[in-house]
């Protein structure tokens, strides 16, 4: 699961050239705006059949806060 969402999460917010680690605070990405906001809400849809309430969604912080969720919400 970690490596399909972290792969879902690259190519949603278009990220080739670093790598993207569970501590790190997704939105302090370079690639990070609204649109790739939209393409990551579509992502969780698509992907894994998640929907995560905005609120819920803004009290995420890390890549690994953002994984747990999701899981979270697969069982």
């Amino acid at each position: 699961m970690q490596t399909k969402f972290i792969n879902a999460l690259r190519e949603a917010l278009e990220i080739e050239d670093h790598d993207i680690l569970l501590s790190d605070k997704f939105r302090e990405y370079e690639e990070w705006n609204s649109l790739a906001e939209l393409n990551i809400i579509a992502m969780l849809d698509e992907e894994f059949d998640v929907s995560i309430e905005m609120a819920d969604f803004q009290k995420l912080i890390t890549v690994r806060d953002f994984l747990d969720e999701v899981i979270r919400q697969s069982k």
